[in-house]
């Protein structure tokens, strides 16, 4: 059992910032964990109570792997109400069409039209499924007037292919609020390059947009691009943009 749990946490805590953020939030020591982690050692029911809590999954951790517990939401798309109308979109986003890697994106705020949001996504591809994982800024929770913590700034998506692009299904966790994504490949220097546009599921406001034009950049995994790009993440405006983006997003024409 000690085994299979730390396999289980392994695989866990791959979603979360870092070990350390993981420990602080769960109030238990680093050390002690790293134990739980290499199947040294078993966590007290509070301390498990803790974990499951947390991470949103059920005892059955301690007994089976993480594959096997998520089946049934696994095969969701292809439930027979759906099946053949969702799933060939999943199944069909291969490779050469949208590739695994880190990529930087780059849109309007929502918020603050005077102001733009860039930010990293890491793209990946896991049970023949492909899906995004990304921290939102924390400029933009707190204007959200959310707490900033790693987990709720989590955001985590679907990807599927799309006649001329791919689409997406992106939200943070326990959220009721989904954005929809579509990026389409456009011609560059190094064909790294999609546009497209994002739109959230709220009412209508006078005070906020519900869509605007969005830019993804492939950096793959080019570990000095995606540094930089992390380490800009957040609130900028349009001046801070490379003109190929400011381009793609046609700052001052209005979305339709």
């Amino acid at each position: 059992m000690r085994n299979t749990l730390g396999a289980n946490l392994r695989e866990l805590a791959k979603s979360t910032e870092s070990i350390s953020a993981l420990c602080r939030e769960l109030g238990i020591n680093r050390t002690q964990f790293n134990r739980y982690l290499s199947g040294e050692s078993f966590p007290r029911p509070d301390v498990l109570f803790r974990i499951c809590q947390y991470f949103d999954v059920d005892a059955r951790i301690i007994l089976e792997p993480l594959s096997n517990i998520g089946l049934g939401t696994k095969s969701l798309l292809n439930h027979p109400e759906i099946d053949g109308f969702l799933s060939s979109g999943v199944t069909q986003l291969q490779e050469t069409i949208f590739p695994a890697g880190f990529y930087r994106f780059v849109r309007r705020s929502f918020l603050d039209e005077a102001k733009f949001i860039q930010g990293l996504v890491y793209v990946y591809r896991k049970d023949g499924a492909t899906f995004l994982r990304g921290f939102e800024a924390k400029e933009a929770m707190a204007q959200q007037g959310l707490p900033a913590y790693p987990k709720n700034r989590e955001f985590r998506g679907l990807l599927m292919a799309q006649e001329g692009g791919v689409a997406g299904l992106v939200s943070r966790r326990n959220a009721l609020t989904t954005s929809f994504n579509f990026l389409a490949q456009v011609p560059s220097f190094q064909n790294n390059y999609w546009v497209g546009y994002t739109v959230r599921t709220v009412r209508e406001s006078s005070t906020g947009a519900r869509a605007t034009r969005l830019v993804y950049e492939f950096l793959g995994r080019d570990g000095t691009k995606v540094r930089h790009a992390a380490r800009n993440s957040g609130f900028c405006t349009a001046s801070d943009l490379v003109a190929y983006e400011q381009a793609q997003l046609r700052i001052g024409e209005p979305f339709f």
